[in-house]
């Protein structure tokens, strides 16, 4: 029977997540800093959207113009779009709001006052002429804007436009535009205090208050802040002979990209406008209106000169494992059980000993991983380089087309190939994104291999605030089926050219990983039609591939209770005819939601699957992600006893309707309410010291 799949658009169901994202902004239950983050990282993500989502919108359209017939592809309608751009304009002006009536307030009354949309008072000015004169005044470029020259506005970078009329020809209306170089000097500035009130300045304003400084002769009659944001996808897919070199080539013409949004301050004049608009070849529906400061996504970095520990979240510190802290080597616990880590609830310190101890082993021989984000000062890179020289076999694939973290990965790939790691890089047409690590090691005649498996990369900077699951392995069959995935990585040959590989343990997208988790679904349906007990719980960051809803959709139909936690698009629509059993959970606070969880309920002998793969085209089509099985009965009961607690929260858990709308999980009138987070923690604790 043919199922109906309705699917809610993607992109607003982007903008449903980003704006849980800022409803967290004014929660007056967050602290007033991480409230003040919360906006940090909206506006971050708005940011992106532009630089990457739009661009593809745009780029899909023109292209089903030219031939309606692409596989693969659906244009947006102009209605979506008029949808999407009103739904960001309606977040921007509440984004403006909870900054300006609630959180500046807030932080008057904790002493801290923030210069927003106001004058700086005469006391603070000798301060700010020292600073403008003695620092910022080095990475001034001003530049008048004449038709004799083209200036070119780089991506994502502040400027101010100033308009300026002689003084000896005030009717004469001169245009210059001034950089804000907040790439080179903090965008906050903390003054001297004021009888006990801190005060805080932004570099646009330390600017403005001396930009007369810049142009002698002149008269400044007015100074607004503008941004240029630029298409950022840069065509990867198809690289051939040195990769390297040509995704170096392409993050250089990614900065040059077409613009998407030209970001400007509301208050310009209508002159000034319509002169920047024909001055920088602005196209219709580019221009954006804003405020008087852009790139927001700064305020992460807001200066905390009152540190009163109401103002963050309280520290949380990261549990311990004792089968691994007690045991003199990692290799050594994990030959005798599987163990799962839960980041950041548990320490990451394990997994940089799994590198550091394995790089050290003079019996351990060969080390493979996969690298999608490498930290910016890597433990673990440094680690496989130190394996290189202590004669090891290291094999390493760096996945270079990894968006906006090419530039630091291309930068450790060629330290390790310096210290004789092999490096193998991308794979045309598609991107690996799975987290795995195998080690071999030799004694005697006996060779044994240990598997390292995660649902989110191997990188300790983005782990102190990512939820993720990391297994560590010694089972045979799986760790044969790593090797075998890694011969295939090396090879660079599609997957179709590997018809003999097969794989019984992992779930590997381009070969079974659609295929197993459709026959996962299929079996719960057939469950549910013999009356027997069904149920299906995933987690994922993203649900949108068309042929996985709608078996989604069909098991709920057959009886299946489908319970989804989907942090951001989640394309499925709940409370539908359709969507019978099935409920749509989000959750958004301190830490990111990161992980890939699938449980099966299997007639009570349940499945338990993590991996890196979300339910998008892209990974389930376009990548090689892995999803590993959990074996061991203790660790199934882990992964669903923090999915029970996440289903439980009633704090900042919300329910997805119809339409992707956030609708607030009812708290209980009595008692304390769930707030998954904290309550895995304390779960995670009590594993370290079990009763």
């Amino acid at each position: 029977m043919a199922i109906e799949v309705p699917l809610y658009d993607r992109d607003l169901s982007w903008l449903s997540f980003n704006y849980r994202v800022l409803c967290m902004a004014k929660d007056q239950r967050v602290p007033l800093y991480e409230r003040i983050r919360f906006l940090s990282i909206f506006s971050s993500n708005l940011d992106e959207f532009f630089r990457v989502r739009m661009p593809a919108v745009q780029a899909v359209n023109h292209l089903l113009r030219k031939d309606p017939g692409v596989a693969g592809e659906e244009p947006v309608s102009e209605e979506t779009l008029h949808a999407i751009q009103h739904e960001i304009d309606r977040q921007q002006q509440e984004f403006g709001s909870i900054l300006t009536q609630t959180l500046l307030p807030e932080l008057n009354r904790q002493q801290v006052h923030l210069y927003y949309k106001e004058a700086i008072p005469e006391v603070h000015h000798p301060f700010l002429k020292e600073y403008f004169l003695t620092r910022a005044l080095a990475y001034l470029q001003p530049v008048w804007l004449h038709r004799k020259q083209n200036f070119f506005l780089e991506n994502n970078m502040l400027y101010l436009v100033v308009t300026l009329t002689p003084d000896d020809n005030p009717d004469k209306q001169r245009y210059a535009v001034v950089n804000i170089p907040s790439q080179h000097l903090p965008r906050f500035m903390e003054l001297p205090p004021q009888e006990d009130v801190y005060y805080i300045a932004m570099l646009d304003d330390v600017i403005r208050e001396n930009i007369s400084f810049l142009f002698p002769e002149y008269t400044v009659t007015g100074c607004y802040s503008i941004k240029i944001t630029r298409d950022a996808e840069a065509d990867m897919n198809e690289l051939k002979g040195d990769v390297l070199e040509q995704v170096e080539t392409m993050i250089k013409k990614r900065e040059l990209g077409i613009p998407t949004r030209f970001l400007y301050d509301a208050a310009i004049p209508e002159a000034a406008l319509h002169y920047l608009v024909a001055y920088f070849n602005i196209q219709p529906g580019e221009p954006v209106a804003g405020g008087c400061y852009h790139n927001l996504k700064d305020l992460a970095d807001l200066p905390m000169p009152v540190k009163a520990p109401a103002l963050t979240y309280g520290k949380l510190p990261p549990a311990r494992v004792p089968v691994l802290e007690n045991a003199p080597r990692i290799w050594d616990a994990v030959m005798q059980q599987d163990v799962l880590l839960h980041v950041p609830y548990q320490r990451y310190d394990y997994i940089l000993r799994f590198f550091n101890e394995a790089a050290a082993d003079p019996d351990v021989r060969e080390i493979y991983v996969t690298l999608y984000r490498i930290a910016s000062g890597s433990l673990i890179a440094s680690a496989l380089i130190s394996a290189a020289r202590n004669g090891k076999q290291v094999t390493v694939f760096v996945e270079l087309k990894a968006r906006f973290d090419e530039e630091n990965n291309i930068r450790w790939s060629k330290k390790m190939k310096e210290a004789g790691v092999k490096i193998v890089y991308s794979i045309p047409g598609l991107k690996v994104h799975a987290k795995t690590a195998l080690v071999k090691r030799k004694r005697g005649h006996q060779w044994d291999y240990m598997g390292l498996m995660a649902t989110g990369n191997f990188n300790e900077s983005t782990a102190r605030f990512y939820t993720d699951h990391v297994l560590l392995t010694a089972h045979p069959d799986i760790t044969r089926e790593m090797e075998l995935l890694f011969l295939y990585l090396q090879s660079r040959e599609q997957p179709k050219e590997y018809g003999f590989m097969t794989f019984k343990h992992l779930l590997v997208a381009q070969f079974n990983l659609v295929g197993r988790f459709t026959e996962l679904i299929d079996r719960e349906i057939e469950n549910a039609k013999a009356g027997k007990e069904a149920r299906i719980t995933i987690k994922l960051n993203n649900l949108q591939e068309k042929q996985m809803i709608a078996k989604l959709y069909e098991a709920g139909q057959a009886g299946v209770q489908v319970q989804l936690i989907v942090r951001s698009i989640c394309c499925l629509r709940p409370e539908l005819p359709e969507s019978v059993n099935i409920t749509v959970t989000r959750i958004v606070d301190r830490f990111l939601e990161h992980a890939r969880v699938f449980i099966f309920h299997n007639s009570g002998r349940e499945e338990v699957y993590m991996g890196s793969a979300d339910w998008m085209n892209r990974n389930l089509h376009r990548r090689i992600e892995v999803c590993f099985p959990l074996y061991d009965a203790a660790l199934q009961q882990q992964a669903k006893e923090i999915i029970r607690l996440q289903l439980a929260d009633n704090t900042n858990a919300v329910r997805l309707d119809a339409n992707i709308q956030n609708i607030p999980v009812p708290a209980p009138a009595e008692g304390p309410g769930v707030n998954a987070q904290t309550a895995i923690h304390a779960y995670t604790m009590s594993l370290s010291n079990p009763a």
